[in-house]
């Protein structure tokens, strides 16, 4: 009875419009890496390795052979750590992209879609995808299903596998420079607005705290972050900026005049520090969430973090604190 009411959730869970509701061949014909995005407000509260290791028995038995598990947000902590990762995964032939997003009510997403084979992942449409109320109801709904699913994998692990990120991470600190760019008076600074980050952002979108956002809410983010950044900017910013709402190219905003790109990371301050190729030696406090502030240069993907370490866990802190820095010759 309980198989076959897990088999009912299945019918009413995954997304409509999958040709047979089936798992998508990707996944049951090669190797898949599993990004995990755990809330800390869950209950019972889990780290994301033990949702892994809960997780990992019922997705072999749905098909899947997952060779690697990562946590969401050490994989989109910045482009240039996600374009890391990206390369890795190439080079272990993943075919898949397997992301469980466990949000503060305890209800789990499950999605999956194709590598793309580079920095953006997964594609920004066709994610095959299914919900349930807690994890135990998701692992028999995978097991129900892998009844009667005929998959390729056949040689997989038997437990998950946490393998380092550190590769991705060096590549990534390589790129940054710590000094302010020149020219700034010259060309247009353009300023993303949330949800606008373009491909290689869309993977952001499964973390625990935006994923479900509805699009009237992201425009009203949109609009009181574009008044916060607007008052600052006009106090402590003296040449051209750009605010950018939807995604566009770097050849397309090139062709703008838009050469320089602010970015704005948010994490574990050690974490970012070491991504950025900076020691950590005089931090008090490694484990505090703050906001880092940085420019791309478009043309030679340069990446400038400033002369001097100016993150703050009040963005609005730490986006001034950067364009005062931006003065230092």
């Amino acid at each position: 009875m309980k198989y076959l009411l897990a088999l009912l959730t299945v019918l009413a869970l995954i997304q409509p419009g999958m040709a047979q509701n089936a798992l998508p061949q990707t996944f049951l014909d090669g190797k898949s890496v599993v990004l995990i995005s755990n809330s800390p407000q869950a209950r019972p509260l889990l780290s994301w390795e033990a949702l892994a290791h809960e997780f990992h028995p019922a997705l072999v038995s749905a098909g899947g052979d997952p060779i690697a598990y990562y946590e969401l947000e050490s994989v989109v902590i910045s482009e240039e750590v996600q374009a890391g990762f990206a390369t890795m995964f190439s080079k272990r032939m993943v075919s898949s992209i397997v992301i469980l997003t466990r949000k503060a009510n305890g209800n789990v997403t499950l999605n999956i879609g194709p590598f793309s084979n580079n920095k953006s992942m997964i594609p920004t449409n066709g994610m095959w995808s299914m919900e349930a109320g807690s994890i135990q109801q998701l692992n028999e709904t995978l097991t129900v299903m892998g009844q009667s699913i005929k998959s390729k994998n056949l040689m997989v692990l038997e437990v998950p596998e946490f393998p380092s990120g550190a590769n991705a991470t060096a590549s990534a600190a390589q790129r940054y420079l710590n000094r302010n760019p020149l020219n700034l008076d010259v060309f247009k600074l353009g300023i993303p607005l949330s949800g606008s980050a373009g491909e290689s952002g869309y993977l952001n979108t499964f973390r625990y705290d935006l994923l479900g956002k509805s699009e009237e809410s992201v425009l009203a983010e949109q609009n009181a972050e574009k008044n916060g950044l607007q008052a600052i900017f006009s106090q402590l910013y003296p040449h051209q900026v750009e605010f950018l709402t939807v995604p566009k190219t770097d050849a397309a905003l090139i062709g703008e005049r838009i050469q320089f790109v602010l970015m704005r990371v948010e994490a574990r301050e050690a974490d970012l520090m070491q991504n950025m190729g900076l020691a950590t030696d005089n931090l008090t406090d490694g484990d505090r969430i703050v906001v880092k502030y940085y420019i791309r240069f478009l043309v030679r993907n340069e990446l400038y973090i400033g002369p001097v370490w100016d993150a703050d866990p009040d963005w609005r802190k730490s986006l001034e604190n950067f364009l005062n820095n931006l003065k230092i010759k």
